[in-house]
């Protein structure tokens, strides 16, 4: 049985962000199968009463310099958005949609909105802002946007963010290997434990 894990994530999220960029060469190396997972963690927060660190004035700071640490240690971009949050439910049922309709440009989108969001920060809260990242990676905006509008992609969103909930998810990233759960870009290690065990 091949092993995989399963990769729960919002956009949103700049800690999913970082995980991101770390999770596919994992999975490569322990020859696992990546299984992303687009849930809305607003959806999640409300559900489980939880809310992003940011919003916590003593944590923030530390949270934001920790991220840019992480990031240094992976060789990756990082810059924390001046726009967060960003409501991501638009970007969300996108990256539902083109993994339902169009898997093979899902990981293109993904890539395209995490460098907006985290790497070389836009206002994505902006509809417009957003149809001109996805102009600029190759996208048809309006075919996105249609998409994403569409009734059975906002159901699978739904479904996806609900049945997070109930395994226990209740921020991003969240991984499972099996039954085992991992929260958080820095368990990443635990993530490759359990798939060596």
């Amino acid at each position: 049985m091949t092993k995989s894990v399963e990769f729960y994530f919002d956009l949103g999220s700049p800690a999913s962000y970082l995980a991101a960029t770390q999770l596919p060469g994992l999975c490569a190396e322990a020859n696992a199968e990546l299984v992303w997972k687009p849930m809305l963690l607003g959806g999640v927060f409300q559900a489980t009463g939880n809310h992003s660190p940011a919003t916590i004035p003593a944590k923030a700071p530390y949270m934001v310099a920790d991220l840019a640490r992480f990031a240094r240690r992976y060789g990756v971009p990082f810059s924390f958005n001046p726009h967060f949050p960003v409501n991501t439910l638009l970007l969300m049922r996108g990256a539902t949609g083109l993994q339902m309709r169009e898997p093979e440009r899902f990981a293109a989108y993904v890539d395209a909105m995490y460098r907006a969001m985290w790497a070389v920060p836009r206002n994505l809260n902006d509809p417009a802002t957003v149809g001109a990242v996805l102009q600029e990676a190759g996208f048809d905006a309006a075919k996105i946007l249609a998409l994403a509008n569409a009734q059975d992609v906002k159901d699978r969103l739904k479904a996806v963010t609900q049945e997070a909930v109930e395994r226990g998810v209740f921020g991003a990233p969240t991984m499972f290997v099996g039954r085992q759960m991992f929260w958080g870009q820095d368990r990443l290690d635990f993530v490759r434990e359990a798939l060596d065990a």
